[in-house]
């Protein structure tokens, strides 16, 4: 996507776009009760959200404040565009500039493949949140 940009910031500036992603995402598409996807963590949270060159909203993550990347979603027009990389590349790179010396991040097993591409290691066994298999990974700064 030749006109992807990502905005960063916290979660009262985000929140409308983000959550309209993860909503679609995770409640809609995956089937997670919406009781399970909001929590308080949003609020201290560095929140990323990639548009293309219409401003329209195609993925989001976060990046906590015990480097742990969450809540990475993109919409299912948008996968396989280079958004999700993109988003993930941003929020390693602020960890980086904070001087976090790892992120870690619980992956959905189905992505796995996508978090090793980009430099992860699973660190753990396959456990099940939200009904979903996943994998605890983590990524040296």
């Amino acid at each position: 996507m030749n006109s992807l940009h990502i905005i960063l910031g916290d979660w009262n500036t985000l929140q409308k776009d983000a959550q309209a992603i993860r909503y679609a995402v995770f409640v809609l598409e995956q089937k997670i009760p919406a009781d399970l996807e909001w929590d308080v963590m949003d609020a201290q949270c560095l929140h990323a959200v990639a548009y293309d060159g219409n401003n329209q909203a195609l993925g989001t993550g976060r990046l906590l404040p015990d480097a742990h990347i969450g809540r990475m979603a993109v919409l299912a027009s948008a996968r396989n565009t280079g958004v999700g990389a993109a988003i993930l590349r941003a929020l390693i790179e602020q960890a980086r500039q904070r001087g976090d010396r790892a992120v870690h991040l619980n992956a959905q097993q189905s992505a796995e493949a996508f978090y090793l591409r980009e430099g992860f290691a699973r660190d753990g066994e396959i456990f099940v949140e939200a009904g979903i298999p996943h994998v605890s990974m983590a990524h040296v700064l």
